[in-house]
């Protein structure tokens, strides 16, 4: 079976490409750096089975960067059958300068021609057969998004020669020393010696550590920029050979694109613009009154308000009522004294559904006649646990489609253009924005993405600050406390919490980085190159693999980690030591509560700890606990003990009244809950991001990061707790953060250098 490796620029449709031939769902994003590591992948539309492998998107051969040294090792020592190199049609000349090294290697190449749709859709056009003809390889147009061109592509790259001798667009003063390079390199017996002569004479690193390479590359540069003259003759050659076949329709105005970044990319508006879509964004998805037309009225009519249907003397959502009246519980759903926003209804159908299916096994473990052990196991400790974690299902995939739309528009790249000149000021490139903002998403392709991050000092302080951008795991525990607090103290809008929140955890990385780096993790911040795309309508099939993907995630852990924790909290806070059931009779002498009787004092400082009693006061500590495994076991750890406080409980709404149980049982203030969702936010994210953390992290950076996670939640929840109860104390944090600072300053001007203070106190 014959291998074709797919090479090609970040961000030209190279997975796009690869998901069209082999009918993979492999992640496509309007961003490079998607591609991290190759993917293989069996192309079966022609007469025979062809293995395609999608090396991570690269400018060039050179090994600045890890995506670089993957494509380049690949096809050296694989040795693939061909490669099919993917042109961006729109970037011609930027995209053919990859092209011009391919060539050189002792390799069958075939060009694709990409986003052709894209050039014809602006007017301008492309003479294929004569760029065929200027290249010496087959030239073929393609669009891998309407997947046109695929099959005479993958029919004329089976058809190429086996063998083909590399040639080089490089001449005049350079040809006669890549000659004596050449001739170095065949008498040492390596593969494509054209391509590491001329990689020797660009000072390539790894051509330099062969026998003798120095003392040749020192003879045929003899002092001169070998590596900008190549690159310059490059660059020349394509514009007198390659780039004269496309024709350009003559334009009097900016694209469609420019125009948009005018505004969007604006130096000054560019970043308001983008919190302003980031609020619209949490207002869509959490939001109980949609676009504020409930507050509206109410301010209208001098305080009246919207009739709810309590008022209109039908039953709640939630009441016993909503097993006999359907219609009214449906309507509820959408309309309840408000207007929902389209995640709220979501998750009110989803979690009508779930009402159902609870109910249902509930009176089933009824007629069985089961004992009182066994349906408070299925009853209380499964069937709550999971459907509580379920039920943010449709708020989370909400939350993630918003981001997928703005990914796949190609506003996500210019934001991280926009970010990358503040970035810098913090230490790192726009670049590390990429992983921060999958972050959103789930932390394990996060970290898994800040392998395109070349400096390990910026790879370290991006995976580091990663878990700090709320993954959807940690949603749960934001929706249900704020809408506790909303309930309790009359504070605003769910929505407006939560986004607040997300914001907190956002300015707690900003700040982290900025001591990181200006600490223990010094350095030049590298180079940002990025081309940017074109912005296109998403694709409906791109957008629903991704929420395929996402569900699939979160399913699976709901019924593996989540079902086996909740199951273990139950038996725990259902039994005491001497293996006796207890119930719901005293839970204040279960094996549960003198486990979080002990560990509360801990988070005492937090607003949390033992300032809450012994009665109930150790539930919080118990779920901060849970949650390091998953932070979905927060919540179901909430409906468990939700269920043993109050027998006959019944939660509703997105884990809400549960928080509201647990909240008003503690005697937790404000402060402390949101010292509770901060320090869930910050520290040590799930297990599974923990081993992830561990085997992308540079050498010895594990057991800090560990160290780093749990000091910065504990001082965050610390702060948080500590100013807002006692306000005074806003001063002595104050001095601190300036005293702070300052430390900071002069370690950077080297006024002071805290390495050798630790070297003489030793």
């Amino acid at each position: 079976m014959k291998t074709f490796a797919l090479a090609g620029n970040p961000n030209c449709g190279k997975t796009t490409l690869f998901n069209a031939l082999t009918g993979s769902t492999a992640h496509v994003g309007n961003w490079p750096g998607v591609t991290v590591d190759k993917r293989e992948g069996v192309y079966k539309g022609g007469a025979q089975k062809v293995a395609i492998v999608d090396l991570p998107g690269i400018y060039s051969l050179s090994p600045y960067t890890p995506e670089e040294v993957i494509s380049r090792n690949f096809i050296l020592d694989e040795k693939p059958d061909g490669i099919i190199n993917i042109v961006d049609a729109t970037n011609l000349e930027r995209n053919l300068y990859l092209t011009t090294q391919l060539l050189e290697m002792d390799v069958p190449v075939i060009v694709a021609l990409n986003m052709m749709d894209e050039v014809e859709k602006v007017g301008d056009s492309i003479d294929v057969p004569a760029l065929e003809r200027a290249i010496g390889v087959p030239v073929v147009a393609i669009s891998a998004l309407r997947k046109s061109g695929i099959k005479e592509l993958m029919d004329r790259a089976i058809a190429m020669p086996a063998k083909r001798r590399g040639a080089t667009v490089l001449g005049g003063a350079l040809a006669s020393k890549i000659e004596r390079a050449k001739q170095f390199f065949a008498a040492t017996g390596v593969s494509s010696p054209l391509f590491h002569a001329v990689k020797m004479l660009e000072g390539d690193e790894i051509e330099l550590r062969h026998d003798g390479a120095k003392q040749v590359y020192e003879e045929i540069s003899a002092g001169q920029d070998m590596e900008a003259a190549v690159a310059d003759e490059r660059y020349k050659y394509i514009s007198a050979h390659f780039s004269t076949a496309k024709r350009k329709k003559q334009k009097s105005a900016l694209t469609r694109s420019d125009r948009v970044d005018k505004v969007l990319t604006h130096r000054v508006w560019g970043l308001p613009i983008f919190a302003v879509i980031l609020f619209v964004i949490f207002h869509l998805t959490f939001a109980e009154d949609l676009f504020y037309i409930n507050t509206i009225y109410s301010a209208a009519t001098g305080g009246g308000a919207l009739p709810t249907f309590g008022d209109m003397g039908y039953g709640f959502l939630g009441d016993s009522e909503i097993y006999e009246n359907f219609g009214i519980a449906l309507a509820a759903c959408f309309y309840d004294g408000a207007v929902f926003s389209p995640g709220v209804i979501l998750t009110n159908l989803f979690n009508l559904l779930l009402n159902y299916i609870s109910y249902g096994i509930g009176l089933g473990v009824e007629a069985a006649g089961a004992a009182e052990w066994a349906a408070s196991l299925v009853n209380d400790g499964i069937v709550g646990g999971i459907t509580a974690v379920l039920g943010f299902l449709p708020q989370i995939l909400t939350l993630f489609l918003f981001f997928s739309i703005l990914e796949d528009t190609g506003y996500m790249a210019r934001v991280a253009f926009i970010l990358d000149r503040i970035f810098r000021r913090f230490g790192l490139s726009g670049r590390a924005f990429m992983p921060m903002i999958m972050g959103f998403g789930c932390s394990l392709p996060a970290m898994i993405n800040t392998r395109t991050l070349a400096d390990d000092n910026e790879r370290t302080a991006t995976i580091r600050v990663i878990p700090f951008f709320s993954c959807g795991a940690k949603l749960p525990i934001l929706t249900a406390i704020a809408g506790g607090m909303c309930q309790l103290f009359g504070l605003p809008s769910v929505e407006l919490i939560t986004f607040c929140m997300y914001v907190l955890g956002i300015i707690t990385a900003v700040i982290c980085v900025i001591v990181m780096r200006a600490t223990t993790m010094r350095g030049a911040v590298p180079p940002f190159i990025m081309e940017l795309p074109a912005y296109h309508i998403p694709g409906f099939k791109n957008l629903m693999l991704h929420l395929w993907d996402k569900t699939k995630h979160f399913v699976k852990k709901a019924f593996t980690i989540i079902f086996v924790s909740t199951v273990l909290i139950w038996f725990l806070q259902s039994f005491r030591w001497n293996w006796t059931y207890i119930g719901a009779d005293d839970m204040g002498e279960s094996i549960l509560a003198s486990i979080g009787q002990f560990i509360q004092p801990i988070f005492t400082p937090l607003g949390f700890g033992s300032q809450l009693g012994t009665q109930y006061g150790w539930v919080f500590a118990v779920a901060a606990i849970t949650g390091l495994i998953a932070k979905e076991n927060v919540i179901a750890t909430f409906t468990v003990l939700a269920a043993m406080i109050a027998p006959g409980f019944e939660g509703t709404e997105e884990g809400v009244e549960e928080a509201v149980l647990m909240i008003s049982s503690t005697g937790m203030t404000p402060a402390a809950c949101i010292a509770f969702i901060m320090f869930n936010m910050t520290t040590i994210p799930c297990f599974a991001a923990v081993a992830t953390a561990k085997a992308e992290l540079p050498a010895g950076k594990f057991g800090g990061t560990l160290v780093f996670w749990l000091v910065t939640s504990y001082l965050v929840g610390t702060a948080i707790y500590t100013v807002g109860n006692w306000w005074w104390t806003v001063f002595i944090w104050l001095v601190v953060a300036i005293a702070a600072a300052a430390v900071i300053v002069l370690y950077n001007l080297g006024k002071i250098d805290l390495p050798k203070w630790g070297k003489r106190r030793a």
